[in-house]
């Protein structure tokens, strides 16, 4: 048998999936889950591959890279967050993206344009044995959601998943011809460290109307693992700045707590949230405090219920 090499992250008892064949189905998806956390060599590629516009211009293709730590902040039986922190020159960390894993999770959160999500309760047999990912931007504020199945077969371990979202941050600042990106999602865990692999359809969304298809494309982000070392200085980071963003998460959680549509404000003031933030940050603002700064962002705040996602 294979012994993997004990890591930062040995306290969270990670198992092989390959030693897993027998197990309850909730550990082998677990397993998989927490696989994703570590420190990784990324590479980013994208590059549109359709489009049925006559006279589409394709745009250049994408690729870039980065070294990333993903760092499980909650571990629990039917709940695992991961927080991903850039790490930039070897020395500068940024707090990057968050994904929550939720099992057999009822609450959801479907991406509809212009800044607007719509949050709704799904049956409970819709999503029986079934994993939530729920993911957001740096600053915590919503991005998409998708629920699926945790696939183990043939010795490949994948979660697949279609959801509407908004444009990537490499394109919202850059393009309006387009203002829906339908995302095709598949996670697949690797001997060297898991792929997150993407169909996406860029959609122009108008009320009243059908949906619009732009143009395809395919994504391919490789998460190669490397030496924990290498993301120590995102490590420490963390350990001085996780008591205020978990106030930050807490006062999120008091918005997401609705049924119904939330549409969120690009700058109050002519200023971005993550601006505040860092004032926030720098007085050691709590909860109530930080709610109060989301709350100005917030455009509609009614708990009218909202029809399903389209």
């Amino acid at each position: 048998m294979k012994i993997r090499k004990l890591t930062l992250f040995s306290l969270f008892a990670f198992v092989s999936l390959s030693t897993a064949t027998g197990q309850d189905k909730q550990v082998l998806d677990r397993n998989a889950i927490k696989d994703m956390c570590g420190c990784y060599e990324i590479s980013f590629q994208y590059s549109e591959t359709f489009s049925p516009v006559e006279g589409y211009d394709k745009k250049p293709d994408y690729k870039t890279g980065a070294l990333e730590l993903a760092l499980p902040i909650v571990d629990e039986d039917d709940q695992i967050s991961i927080q991903h922190l850039l790490v930039v020159n070897d020395s500068t960390v940024i707090k990057h993206w968050r994904q929550d894993w939720l099992y057999e999770n009822k609450r959801v959160f479907t991406y509809d344009k212009d800044n607007t999500w719509a949050f709704r309760t799904l049956p409970a047999e819709d999503v029986q044995g079934q994993w939530t990912q729920l993911v957001y931007q740096v600053d915590d504020s919503p991005r998409y959601s998708g629920t699926a199945s945790w696939v183990h077969v043939d010795g490949k371990h994948f979660w697949e998943n279609k959801t509407d979202s908004p444009l990537p941050r490499r394109e919202y600042t850059k393009r309006d011809d387009y203002n829906v990106m339908l995302r095709g999602n598949r996670h697949e865990i690797t001997a060297e460290g898991w792929i997150h692999e993407q169909d996406n359809d860029k959609i122009i969304r108008k009320d009243g109307e059908d949906d619009s298809l732009l143009a395809q494309e395919k994504g391919m982000n490789t998460y190669t693992r490397v030496s924990d070392e290498k993301c120590k200085v995102a490590l420490d980071w963390w350990a001085g700045h996780e008591a205020f963003w978990g106030e930050v998460r807490a006062a999120w959680d008091e918005v997401y707590h609705r049924e119904g549509t939330l549409s969120l404000a690009r700058k109050v003031d002519d200023k971005p949230f993550y601006v505040y933030l860092k004032t926030l940050e720098e007085k050691g603002a709590q909860k109530d405090e930080i709610l109060e700064v989301i709350q100005k962002f917030v455009k509609d705040d009614s708990d009218k219920p909202t029809e399903a996602s389209r």
